[in-house]
């Protein structure tokens, strides 16, 4: 089975276009998404007017392909457009939304999910605690959720977060696969410890929880984002944590002009082979 990896596209069409020209000609069976996938300008609220008038014809061009296209919304992508997302998805039998949810393909079973640990800045729609014991960051301005009307302030962030599940909790609440050594992962946050996870200052933002995951069920893949600039800072973009492989390939600095992605093919008896590649806008 032949995957694409991506992550963080925020909306830049080209990119998209690019993805899935690429999944056609190098006959990809699975393109996976993890998160991130709406623009920010000019305003997180036209992402509804990208989801209607870009993504739902863009899946209707993989739907007639039948390549297969797991995705789901990231920290940047606002809550109060989870229906419509999730309605568009649901409209093409080759796209689905794995929102904390499973997706079994052949023998492999694929489980996404996109709750973040808390960070510094103001939209906190899928953030959460660490754990129980996780220190908050210094925050960046006043806490805000996203809802039909606007943008709502949290006036206590931390007293309101200690009130939710943390990441820990919702990792446990996961559906289980019915062979872990056969799971693939999709988390958009990374784990900690593996260098996956580093800020242009060197601060590590990773999840404890995510690692403490990884280790104790070891599955055979877990594919992550969110920082991007992570790779060229660490000059690592995959580790091995036991006899799971962890990729966070990131995406690029100057994210208008550059697509990073991976390519994995999984042989019958799941040896893997991968490799990261980048494609400048310019070079098209």
């Amino acid at each position: 089975m032949k995957l694409l990896f991506t992550t963080d596209l925020h909306g830049v069409k080209w990119k998209y276009d690019q993805i899935y020209e690429l999944a056609k000609s190098l006959k990809v069976d699975v393109i996976i998404n993890a998160g991130d996938m709406l623009p920010m300008k000019p305003n997180f609220f036209k992402q509804d007017d990208f989801i209607k008038s870009y993504l739902d014809s863009y899946f209707l061009r993989l739907d007639a392909e039948e390549i297969l296209y797991l995705c789901f919304l990231g920290n940047d992508d606002l809550r109060i457009f989870d229906d419509l997302f999730e309605s568009t998805c649901n409209k093409y039998a080759f796209i689905k939304n794995l929102t904390q949810k499973t997706f079994k393909v052949r023998n492999l079973e694929f489980i996404g999910f996109n709750w973040i640990p808390d960070l510094p800045f103001g939209l906190k729609d899928r953030c959460r605690k660490d754990n129980k014991d996780f220190k908050f960051p210094k925050q960046i301005g006043k806490a805000i959720l996203s809802n039909p009307s606007g943008l709502k302030e949290i006036d206590d962030w931390f007293s309101y977060a200690n009130t939710l599940p943390t990441i820990k909790d919702e990792l446990d609440q996961l559906a289980r696969p019915i062979f872990m050594e056969n799971a693939i992962y999709i988390i958009h946050s990374p784990p900690s410890r593996l260098d996956l996870d580093v800020l242009n200052d060197g601060q590590k933002v990773g999840s404890e929880a995510v690692y403490n995951f990884l280790k104790e069920n070891q599955p055979l893949i877990s594919f992550h984002g969110h920082v991007h600039e992570s790779p060229n800072i660490s000059k690592k973009w995959y580790s091995n944590l036991g006899r799971t492989l962890c990729i966070q390939p990131g995406q690029s600095e100057i994210y208008e002009n550059f697509l990073i992605y991976v390519i994995i093919d999984l042989g019958d008896s799941n040896m893997i082979e991968f490799e990261k590649y980048k494609i400048s806008r310019t070079s098209l």
